[in-house]
């Protein structure tokens, strides 16, 4: 399926009742570690879901599980009305989820044309002889396949860097360009892993206005961000996770002013002498906005500048 034949899918998805991913107490523990825990969600067809959380909280972890990266420790998901409990990340995406990657994975030495070509790969029908012979068939695929590439490569905005190598791209290009390869795979369901990080003002805004196209061809969006004024203003729904279990979910009104969700992001009390206590009072009236997701959660003594600055993993 083409780009241009999922523009009729929303119809589709909006008349669906069933969501088109649901999980069901998914856990996932390393050794003695529960990253984690009895979390259950679901994401309806067509709509822009996002997961927030502080540092640490299992996003990632999650992500990998849904993808097929990880294999769950307990629970179950069902996409697209097909129930797995284990699944390769080649069968999932084959059935239609796609990711992008927290830090940037191109094969830099390759051409960004190159790299969207490798996506298409999992729609194809040419095997291990059919490139070797390079017959009828397969010379018809290929070209169908760079059409394809080149045709997301405009659509994601970076047509012009088509024969440049992935290396020598901008940062916001690589970032574009991994969106394009995943795109490439014609997914359900498209999954990204703070797709913003290190993106400026600018380069945000023209990030949400793409995932908002890509939203309006029919492709449900699962987005990990920081970036809590991106989420807030993008996402339909939000999850939040903490310390591996899901505390709060819906829309972003609800989120932002959910006390247990300002409480994972500041911390216990503390004396109300404390400055951190005058903090939390203050993004307590407020709710979330102004909170840089990408900070570690708040813990007594520690500094209030974590709550506007900083990153790390999940």
């Amino acid at each position: 399926m083409t780009l241009r034949q999922a523009q009729g899918r929303q119809e589709v998805f909006n008349d669906s009742p069933s969501p088109l991913l649901q999980l069901t107490f998914i856990g996932k523990q390393f050794g003695g570690l529960s990253a984690l825990s009895d979390v259950s969600l679901h994401i309806r067809r067509g709509e822009i879901y996002g997961l927030i959380g502080p540092n640490g909280a299992g996003k990632t972890t999650l992500f990998n599980v849904i993808t097929g990266l990880y294999q769950p420790s307990a629970g179950e998901f069902q996409f697209n009305a097909t129930r797995y409990q284990t699944a390769k990340p080649h069968v999932l995406a084959r059935a239609g989820i796609a990711r992008t990657f927290q830090n940037i994975r191109l094969f830099a030495n390759l051409t960004a044309l190159e790299n969207v070509m490798i996506g298409c790969h999992v729609r194809t029908n040419a095997g291990v002889f059919g490139a070797l012979l390079r017959n009828l068939n397969t010379r018809v695929e290929e070209r169908a396949i760079t059409e394809r590439a080149r045709e997301l490569l405009r659509y994601v905005g970076i047509e012009k860097p088509a024969q440049t190598l992935a290396k020598h791209l901008s940062y916001g290009e690589q970032r574009r360009l991994e969106i394009a390869r995943a795109l490439a795979t014609d997914p359900l369901l498209l999954a990204l892993d703070e797709p913003a990080a290190g993106m400026n003002a600018t380069e945000t805004e023209s990030l949400k206005v793409l995932l908002q196209a890509i939203r309006s061809s029919g492709i449900t969006v699962l987005l990990i961000e920081h970036d809590v004024k991106l989420i807030m203003g993008l996402c339909d729904r939000v999850a939040v996770l903490d310390y591996g279990r899901k505390i709060a979910e819906g829309v972003p009104d609800e989120v932002r002013n959910d006390s247990a969700v300002i409480a994972a992001y500041l911390g216990q009390e503390t004396p109300s002498s404390s400055p951190h206590n005058k903090v939390r009072q203050s993004v307590s009236s407020q709710g979330l906005d102004g909170i840089d997701t990408g900070g570690g959660r708040g813990v007594p003594g520690g500094s209030a500048a974590t709550l506007t600055h900083g990153g790390g993993n999940d």
